[in-house]
């Protein structure tokens, strides 16, 4: 490290210095379940194997901690510990939106009450105000607002202001990154500890039977019916009373407490609805048959009283002397099968049957787990929680009501599965098998995590353990259906014995009721039995000898005995089993002993010294058996002298099996002859040793471990895994231990080695084991994290002799001498011609020639120097001084590397695919050498041999170019390559605490140059790229490693220029230059921030990068640099100021990247920047001009002299195209780094940097703020809803995402997500358990827990992120400050001034805190009072803004923020009256704002703007200086302008509820601004607005085309352009009602006032944004035709701008529009429109009025009846208000006076003949409508429906003021015209509307079949009521006898004409479209037709001869419409005339 100055020494220190090491070695005491560890009996000589295998159950864990790991856990602690009360420490940021909340629910609470509407239209915007203001209290002022203070001075106050009260750590507000990218952290691996399946506790509650008279033993197992497999050993217990105990007091001589246990704990790893729980009774032996025994239990009843009850008492006593005389034997009873399937909740269990298959040892390393314990991700596919058993399962009592008699036949397990078989099918054996009444109770509950009081399976008890319980519960030992892959952590060794069957059949007649007495022999005499079996309920813990069961007269019986034994740790050829067969008599005859012997038989338990376990045939000797018998098998027993008596002749008639259940005994026979051949090498034993049935010589003992090395992995998975721990070390042993057989040398080193690859390799491989998310498998991991220590030395030490220390001892080279040089030359082929690598012998690149000449080189020194090797004895003792070391001394990381380096084929190609393993075991061996050898106080450089070294830089080379090789072929491979990548970089992360840094970071230079050397997909090296350094990053010591290592002759003069420096003014351009390097990513920089340099530079190439997939590599890396920064923020070591400017100095060059990036921005604004925002932008050519800078010429351009306009180019101006955008969420992230570093960046550098940007620069940086500011916007408490469910749905995207990549691979973290989809678990497994982030505020977090957060949490999460917007916001209001400061020195203030006001303008309009408004405000009246010229001068529309925005915070309801918006505002007029008096603009501007506040806020109130107003002239009436002017006066009336706008908003607020009264009055408002075109602008914006809320598009379109032909009035006045509209009249094609706009007439206003028709608005282009504004909205609410007309006014103004660019788009536009119209065609849908009159005195002035309501398309009439219903409901209470159901004319006489009455019709609209010849399309017929018809049919006597003959018909014609569609949706009736129609006019009304019915559906195109069928049926169907027949047998059956009926008559008969013969077309028509099996319909149809026409015919025929006489002439009338009332009166009177 180059020398630091003092400071820097310092900090150093601080951040944790490196000389000190980072690992710390550990030895943590394993953790034991027991109270004492299970051990092997005590005082026994232990074999090696034993003994070696108990010490791996008990040692100690040895774990390496990164010591400064506390450092990298800030993280950890900030957001866990700390960060737990973290939010008490923040202050409660006071929010308006928030503070509004209390007051909202009082005013909703009464029912409104409507006030009536009153004209207000007389009433001008200008009159007094409404009440004075005067009258009002003003707010409190703040006091020197008048002062006249420099500005320097004004801006430091602030700047100080600011500074105070800041929240240090800007990150802890911010919700951390997605864990996703979190590839850092490496998931702590589980503790090995013992496997537990799924415990269940079952208690014993009751068993008992109708009659009590003996006792009665239970046994309890599991059974899986389906793989016929007992799951669990047996559980004994009984219920029996003192009395019955008493019974049987001869035979019990003691009673352990742990046989009394009445509850067990069952354990299953694999449940299934096969499991079922059997219970076993037995009784004491008696005389009988069970069936004889069992007949007092089926027919006698305790409670039967009188005989019953003697022969209760009598069976007792009979039980009694049983008891006394046999009571040491059993016999069975009955039997009972208790389903679990209620309790593995089965439809989950089908569902997951898949996963059951590859779900063994996803215990990963037994994780513990019981069902209780909270939802965590159990590796385990099927966890019981997952099968509806979680902690929520209640407890169930089962009861079992009867019992299966036992038969003595069918005892066997055979016998048991059928049964069960048969019972899962019908539930019930009762056919075949007696069953006994009884009653059985059973408590089953998922057993709690820790029981208090238990006993393992070797009785040992478990913590917690309290002394004065009695009864304990027993764990019962499963036995798993299928293998359960987790390593041994526990001395277990149990043998089960099951004596199946005995054949004595053809034995002698005395063998009947046999019993087998079983023994454990240490020896052959009668004393030697051992006390090692388990004894059985209420007995002694351990018995000598058990009995079996006895059937009855059974000479060959079935047993179902399990014997369970504790083996002894030390076995001997003299254990053996025996068994002795007797038969018992069960009657007393005087003298003759209970037993008879019948004979023996016995196993030996050790053949070849390896257990004997499975299934055995014995024979029976029937004699004493000869001496020494034990040492041969009973099978095999050689002849004796006498010769033994055998039964059948030595045939086997006893039927056995034995099983072991043992942590020392593999039961595998490659690893028997691995572990004994070990044992052979490390102790002293006689040879030739036995390996099971082979004899091994001393000389064969080499070849033999070598092969048996070979052999290893051929050993089954299962006790290859339950012995790993064991495996491993003794293969670690044998690579560094040298081994002297036979005086040769033998070495072993690369045979373990290859052994342990393809141990790794076969663990990784099986699909049954469970891996982590970076695809390490959990068993090696937690191997190497736990149980790994450096292999002890030899156990004799090697003689330290002068000689043997100078000479190398020939014992111990790695290789043999031939070999060495053999080795290593096929090592450097195999090297150069690795088959993975094709490429590592061509020239590539430099990079490559490097690597390639590394390895040449290493190879030739490897041939000679390899055999020195190991026996330089100083080769790592630096000084000669030191002891000399033995050289036999292998050092364990040395031997590896070596073993990996030379690594050939295969071998080679499985290290480095599971490179993790190899790397993690080379850096804890490293480890624990530097902590053995002390080595701590020496220089990193010389700790580790030079051959070390180079072999590190082999493996990490190979590694890279493995990696690259494999990324160039499949997807499989790209996962595979990822995880080397990350494995590689962990090993670099571990050496940099290990090793010299130096050295590493050559690694990770060579690593870099030569992935970026292979591979072409530039995304996949980025992504690599990233990955590994965001891991090298997340290293503690990452600052250290950065920051310091700076050269002093390179670093910048001062790194943070100090002020002084600053302020000399003889600051060299030299110096200037360093400071802007310092924000871009220069090459020195590279070299001093080598990992920093090396992120950056992958950042900006992400960025920069194009392609499929791009955005998530960008996430990568940006969420690494975010990750990087949070933990600095968090770090204590960083929480000095002057540590984090250092630390903001050395991420400086991001800033550069960032505003590189800032086309790439999300646009958080972006709603607003497609209307308002873009007009801010200069003119065209500005657009041109930016759109030629590159992204990455960008930056030169400072030096550049491109003739740029200064002017703000804005975001909106730069291309999009050519830029692939950066999605919110990376863009949020980028955006906090900015910000943390310009928080904590030094703040007089940053304005030095400044002060020398180009504009073009410093206008990037607005930009970037203000994205910043919409960025941070607070969200507020309430949509925390809304966001979470938003991140849920984000996080489960995400998922989805990555379990489809990842489950069709073996992923990285497939396995992970594969665990992950068990239901329930949402979170990555690993992640909580990690040791980098302990992230409380994960985004997976907050998602899954949304549904459970309490009001508290909500709080709090809205506290922190309120604080979060706070900070953000100040942090950027500081940035501003400085560039305002920095650029006052500049010209181009103009353009800044612009931007920051942008800025300052976006932050007002979010939702901020208090806090930030005020120091907002100062900021701005810093700014006004600066500046202010300028503002009023250049900035008109930011100042229109801005107006805006402050008067909305002068409605606030937070008195702060309104007394600083009130001064701000006041300066803002005062500044602009003195600037250039051109108040009147400010006026205007602030007029507009309020109208335009008061149109579009709701949260707006009144009360305060009042207020406020009141304040503001409190100021103007204080302003001494001021008072000589005009300026007090028109202040006051400003504010009673503006007041009198309030009043009218008052009213507004009344009718916020009644949409249509709404638009009333805000269209009144409007026309009362009728003078003012500014306000009247604004007011049909506000409308237009309204409008689009409410999905009204073509009102809104109106609103827009008023306002644009108000626009159009105001420019025909000012200039005379030939492409303008000339005024309102070019809008009539638009609209007929447009003429309203132009009822100002010219002397009212002139525009040139100044002040008036200054908006933006009114210009040319602000004319066609209107417009297109308008054809827009014309164009969603599908009035395409409109969207014509108002481009046809548009195009001739683009087109003289010469806008072709907008011509292109507006031609499009229209292109769509005519699309659209064509192909909807018919099925457009336009409005529905009702008439709604209202009546009674409650409605005030709308009594009495009628109106067309405008709805929506298809509104039917209860809809909007319910909607008007309600809404008058509430105003009037509901009892009032009533609706009229008919149309009839209201009679108001009739009405309740105290009522509301609401008659609502609906009406069509209405057109003359004449017009429709000019509406063709369906369009028309339904735009530009005044016109609507309502018909009521009615007779003469008053009914409303009638016969034909005298139904006659009102029809209604309404005429509207305006036309629709229009700027509201109603509009008042003014005329209202009835005519009535004759019964025989309504008849030829009815006759058209069919026969255009059947036209139309005959001509439809295509044809409808089913259309015209429902048409004809109509027409022609024999049963139509009131049909066409009736109406011709009513009206023409004959000729009317009144003339004036004969036209009428006529008419009809016309029509009848015309029908007929549409349906005789139709008839045809349908013929043709008919299927098949329609025939008969049509011929139906065709004879109804005949019929009909037939029947009419007489009369269509028949003609009124008087009809036809000449007719005279009529003189013509006006056409005219409206004097007509219709042609049907001209008619009549022609036909009276007549």
């Amino acid at each position: 490290m180059t020398q630091l100055n003092s400071l820097d020494a310092e900090l150093a220190q601080e951040l944790g210095d490196f000389t000190e090491d980072d690992l710390d070695v550990v030895f943590t005491p394993k953790e034991c379940r027991t109270l004492q560890p299970s051990l092997p009996e005590e005082g026994v000589e232990l074999d090696p194997h034993v003994r070696d295998c108990v010490q791996t159950y008990i040692r100690e864990w040895l774990i390496v901690n990164q010591k400064n790991q506390g450092s990298s856990e800030i993280c950890g602690f900030k957001k866990t510990g700390s960060r737990r009360d973290f939010h008490k420490t923040l202050q409660k940021q006071t929010f308006e939106s928030e503070s509004l909340e209390g007051h909202e629910p009082s005013t909703q609470a009464r029912p409104r009450h409507l006030n009536v509407l009153c004209d207000v239209s007389g009433k001008g915007p200008l009159t007094a105000c409404g009440f004075d203001l005067r009258s009002l209290q003003p707010d409190q002022q703040l006091e020197n607002l008048l002062q006249q203070v420099s500005a320097e001075d004004f801006e430091k106050q602030n700047e100080e202001a600011r500074r105070t009260n800041r929240q240090a750590e800007l990150f802890a507000l911010y919700p951390s990154v997605d864990e996703e990218d979190a590839v850092e952290i490496r998931p702590v691996p589980e503790c090995p500890k013992e496997h537990l399946g799924n415990r269940i506790l079952v208690k014993v509650l009751t068993l008992k039977f109708e009659i009590e008279i003996e006792p009665l033993f239970a046994s309890i197992a599991l059974y899986d019916v389906k793989e016929r497999k007992k799951i669990s050993e047996n559980f004994h217990c009984d219920l029996n009373s003192d009395q019955f105990k008493g019974f049987l007091r001869a035979h019990t001589p003691s009673v352990a407490p742990s046989s009394q246990a009445r509850s067990a704990v069952f354990s299953v790893t694999y449940p299934s609805s096969d499991i079922y729980l059997v219970v076993k009774i037995e009784k004491v032996l008696q005389q009988g048959e069970i069936g004889d025994c069992a007949e007092p239990y089926m027919v006698i009843k305790e409670g039967d009283g009188g005989k019953s009850k003697e022969k209760i008492e009598k069976l007792k006593l009979q039980a009694e002397s049983f008891c006394q005389r046999l009571g040491k034997y059993r016999m069975p009873f009955a039997w009972a099968p208790i389903s679990l399937t209620s309790f593995f909740n089965v439809s989950t269990l089908d569902r997951e049957v898949t996963d059951v298959e590859s779900m063994v040892g996803r215990s990963s390393v037994g994780e513990r787990r019981t069902l209780s314990q909270s939802r965590r991700l159990s590796e385990r596919a099927l966890s019981l929680e997952e099968n509806g058993v979680g902690s929520n399962y209640k407890t169930t009592t089962m009861t079992v009501n009867s019992f299966f008699k036992q038969e003595g036949d069918r005892l066997s397990d055979e016998d048991l599965f059928k049964f069960l078989a048969d019972y899962k099918r019908s539930s019930s054996l009762q056919r075949r098998v007696k069953s006994i009444p009884g009653l059985l109770r059973l408590e089953i509950s998922s057993a709690p995590e820790i029981i208090s009081c238990s006993l393992t399976p070797e009785m040992l008890p478990v913590k917690p353990f309290p002394e004065n319980r009695t009864r304990p519960h027993k764990e019962i030992l499963e036995f798993p259906i299928r293998e359960v892959y987790v390593p041994h952590t526990v001395y277990r060794n149990l043998l089960y014995v099951y004596p199946q069957r005995l054949n004595f059949a053809n034995k002698l007649a005395s063998a009947r009721n046999i019993t087998i007495k079983i023994q454990f022999m240490c020896g052959e005499d009668a004393s030697n039995a051992m006390p090692v079996i388990f004894g059985k309920s209420s007995g002694p813990e351990f018995l000598q000898e058990i009995y079996t069961a006895i059937t009855y007269h059974n000479k060959s019986p079935d047993f179902y005995e399990e014997v369970k034994i504790k083996l002894p740790a030390k076995l001997t050829v003299n254990h053996h089993l025996l068994f002795t067969f007797y038969h018992i008599s069960c009657q007393q005859k005087q003298g003759a002993s209970v037993e008879s012997l019948l004979g023996y038989s016995w196993l030996p338990i050790l053949l070849n010294e390896r257990l004997q376990t499975g299934s055995y045939c014995l024979p029976v000797a029937l004699e004493k058996l000869p001496p020494n018998y034990s040492m041969h098998s009973a099978e095999k027993v050689p002849l004796q002298n006498p010769p033994i008596k055998w039964a059948e002749g030595h045939k086997g008639v006893f039927n056995i099996e034995v099983q072991a259940v043992s942590s020392v005994h593999t039961q595998d026979n490659h690893l028997e002859k691995f572990f004994t051949l070990c044992h052979s090498l490390e102790s002293q034993v006689t040879f030739p040793i036995r390996v099971l049935d082979q004899k091994i010589s001393e000389t064969s003992l080499e070849h033999e471990l070598k092969l048996s090395l070979i052999c290893l992995n051929s050993s089954r998975l299962e006790p290859l895994v339950l012995f790993l721990h064991l495996v491993l070390d003794k293969l670690f042993q044998l690579s560094v231990q040298p081994m002297v057989i036979a005086g040769q040398t033998a070495n072993f080193s690369q045979f373990a080695f290859e052994s342990v690859v393809s141990i790794a390799n076969s663990l990784h491989n099986s699909k049954d084991l469970a891996k982590d998310q970076h695809g390490r498998n959990c068993l090696l991991a937690s191997y190497v994290h736990y149980v790994f220590r450096l292999p002890e030395p030899p156990r004799d030490p090697p003689k330290t002799g002068g000689a043997t220390a100078a000479l190398p001892d020939p014992r111990y080279h790695t290789y043999g001498r031939t070999s060495a040089a053999a080795v290593s030359s096929k090592m450097l082929q195999a090297r150069v011609m690795s088959s993975s690598n094709p490429d590592l012998a061509g020239a590539h690149s430099a990079a490559d020639e490097e690597v390639k000449s590394i390895m040449s080189s290493k190879g030739v020194d490897r041939t000679c120097n390899r055999m020195s090797y190991y026996c330089s004895g100083n080769n790592d003792v630096p000084s000669s001084t030191a002891a000399p070391r033995p050289a036999s001394k292998k050092h364990f990381h040395e031997e590896l590397a070596l073993q990996m380096v030379v690594s050939t084929g295969m071998v080679r190609e499985t290290v480095f695919k599971y490179a993790w393993f190899f790397f993690e075991l080379l850096v804890k061996s490293m480890a624990q050498y530097v902590h053995n050898m002390d080595k701590r106080d020496n220089f990193r450089r010389t700790r580790f041999s030079d051959r070390f070294k180079d072999d590190i830089t082999t493996i990490v080379n190979v590694v890279t170019s493995e990696t690259a090789a494999l990324l160039v072929k499949s997807q499989k491979d790209n996962e595979q390559a990822e995880k080397m990548n990350i494995s590689l970089a962990f090993f670099l992360y571990d050496l940099l605490s290990l090793m010299d840094r130096g050295f590493v970071f050559n690694l990770i230079k060579h690593y870099c140059n030569q992935l970026s050397a292979k591979l072409t997909n530039l995304l996949t090296l980025i992504s690599m790229r990233l990955e590994f350094l965001r891991i090298l990053c997340s290293h503690e010591h990452y600052l250290n490693l950065n920051l310091f290592f700076m050269n002093a002759d390179t670093a910048p003069a001062s790194p943070c220029p100090s002020l002084s420096s600053q302020n000399s003014s003889s600051c060299s351009s030299f110096q200037d230059q360093k400071v802007a390097s310092m924000f871009d990513l220069t090459p020195e920089y590279r070299q001093q921030h080598f990992l920093t340099g090396l992120l950056f530079t992958e950042l900006a190439a992400a960025l920069d990068a194009e392609g499929e997939g791009i955005s998530k590599v960008q996430r990568k890396a940006v969420s690494a640099i975010h990750s990087l920064l949070s933990s600095h923020d968090l770090d204590p070591r960083c929480v000095k100021p002057e540590v984090k400017v250092k630390i903001a100095a050395l991420y400086l060059p991001l800033v550069g990247i960032i505003l590189d990036a800032l086309p790439q921005l999300y646009d958080f604004t972006a709603a607003d920047a497609r209307s308002g925002k873009n007009r801010a932008n200069g003119s065209d050519e500005d657009q041109e001009g930016t759109s030629a800078i590159n992204q990455n010429v960008a930056l030169a351009i400072a030096g550049n002299n491109f003739n740029l306009k200064t002017s703000g180019t804005m975001l909106s101006s730069l291309p999009y195209k050519q830029y692939n955008m950066l999605n919110a969420d990376t863009t949020r992230n980028l955006m906090i780094c900015f910000l943390w570093i310009m928080k904590n960046a030094d703040q007089s550098l940053i304005r030095k940097w400044i002060a020398d940007l180009p504009s073009m620069q410093l206008n990037r940086i607005l930009d970037l703020l203000f994205i910043c500011v919409s960025c941070f916007e607070y969200k507020g408490k309430q949509s925390s809803d809304k966001v979470s469910t938003q991140v849920l749905q984000k996080s489960r995207d995400v998922k989805a995402r990555l379990e489809e990549a990842l489950l069709r691979g073996e992923g990285a973290r497939g396995e992970m997500m594969r665990r992950c989809r068990a239901p329930g678990n949402d979170r990555f497994p690993g992640l909580s358990e990690n040791l980098r982030w302990r992230k409380e505020q994960t985004h997976w977090r907050q998602a899954n827990e949304k549904q459970d957060k309490t009001k508290a949490e909500l709080d709090q999460e809205a506290l922190i992120s309120g604080n979060l917007a706070t900070e953000a916001n100040l942090i950027i209001l500081d940035m501003q400050e400085n560039i305002i400061q920095a650029s006052s020195a500049l010209d181009c203030k103009d353009s800044l001034l612009g931007g920051v006001l942008r800025v300052l303008v976006n932050s007002l309009s979010c939702d901020q805190s208090t806090t930030y408004l005020t120091h907002c405000f100062a900021t701005l009246r810093a700014l006004i009072a600066k500046f202010g010229d300028l503002l009023f001068e250049e900035e008109v529309e930011q100042c229109a803004d801005l107006c805006q925005r402050v008067l909305h915070h002068c409605s606030s309801s937070v008195d702060s923020t309104r007394s600083q918006a009130c001064a701000t505002l006041y300066l803002l007029m005062r500044f602009s009256f003195g600037a250039t008096s051109n108040f009147a603009r400010v006026k205007m501007q602030v007029t507009m704002s309020l109208a335009s506040l008061v149109g579009k806020a709701p949260d707006f109130n009144e009360e305060y703007l009042r207020r406020s107003l009141r304040t503001i002239l409190a100021y103007a009436e204080e302003d001494t200086a001021m008072q000589a002017t005009p300026f007090p006066t028109q202040v006051e009336e400003l504010l009673c302008n503006l007041n009198s706008i309030l009043y009218d908003t008052v009213k507004m607020r009344e009718f916020q509820e009644d949409p249509e009264m709404l638009m009333d009055l805000m269209y009144r408002i409007a026309k009362s601004y009728q003078t003012s075109p500014d306000l009247r602008l604004t007011w049909l914006q506000n409308m237009a607005e309204k409008h689009t809320k409410k999905k009204c598009y073509t009102e809104a379109a109106m609103c827009l085309v008023h306002a644009a032909a108000l626009v159009a009035e105001y420019l025909s006045m000012l200039e005379d352009h030939s492409y303008l509209p000339v005024g309102s009249v070019s809008f009539q094609n638009i609209s007929s009602n447009v003429l309203e706009e132009s009822a100002v007439s010219d002397d009212t206003l002139s525009p040139d006032e100044d002040g008036v028709c200054s908006g933006r608005y009114f210009t040319e282009s602000g004319l066609v944004g209107l417009l297109e504004h308008a054809a827009e909205l014309f164009s969603t609410g599908g009035l395409y035709e409109t969207v014509n007309e108002v481009y046809k006014l548009v195009i001739p103004i683009l087109e003289a701008h010469r806008d072709f660019r907008k011509l292109t788009s507006t031609h499009d536009k229209l292109q769509k529009a005519f699309d659209s119209i064509i192909s909807k065609g018919h099925k457009r849908m336009f409005g529905t429109y009702f008439r709604v009159g209202f009546y009674g005195s409650k409605f005030g002035d709308l009594d009495e009025q009628e109106f067309v309501y405008k709805e929506p398309a298809i509104t039917k009439l209860p809809e909007i009846s319910h909607r008007l219903e309600g809404f008058y409901g509430q105003c009037f209470g509901e009892e009032f208000v009533e609706v009229i159901k008919d149309s009839a004319p209201v009679d108001k006489t009739k009405l309740d006076p105290n009522k509301a009455y609401i008659q609502i019709t609906f009406v069509e609209p209405y057109f003359d003949e004449y017009e429709m010849k000019d509406r063709v399309t369906y369009f028309e017929k339904n735009f530009n409508l005044r016109r609507f018809m309502y018909t009521t049919p009615f007779t003469l006597e008053g009914r409303p429906r009638g016969e034909l003959h005298e139904q006659y018909r009102r029809n209604t014609v309404l005429t509207t003021m305006h036309a629709f569609p229009y700027v509201k949706t109603r509009i008042s009736v003014i005329q209202k015209e009835e005519f009535v129609l004759t019964p025989i006019e309504v008849a030829i009304e009815d006759m058209k509307k069919k026969t255009l019915q059947l036209a139309v559906a005959i001509n439809q195109e295509p044809p409808d079949a089913k259309m015209l069928q429902m048409v004809l049926q109509g027409s022609v169907g024999a049963t139509v009521n009131q049909g066409p027949l009736e109406v011709a047998q009513v009206f023409l059956a004959e000729i009317p006898a009144d003339p004036k009926l004969y036209r009428h008559h006529n008419k009809l008969r016309l029509c009848f004409k015309e029908f007929i013969m549409r349906c005789g077309e139709a008839v045809e028509k349908n013929k043709r479209l008919i299927t098949a099996d329609q025939r008969e319909y049509q011929q139906e149809l065709k004879k109804n037709y005949y019929k009909l026409r037939e029947n009419l015919r007489p009369m269509i025929e028949r003609k009124i001869p008087e009809l036809y006489k000449p007719i005279f002439r009529v003189e013509s009338q006006k056409r005219d419409s409206f004097h007509r009332s219709s042609f049907r009166k001209c008619e009549t009177q022609l036909s009276q005339g007549s």
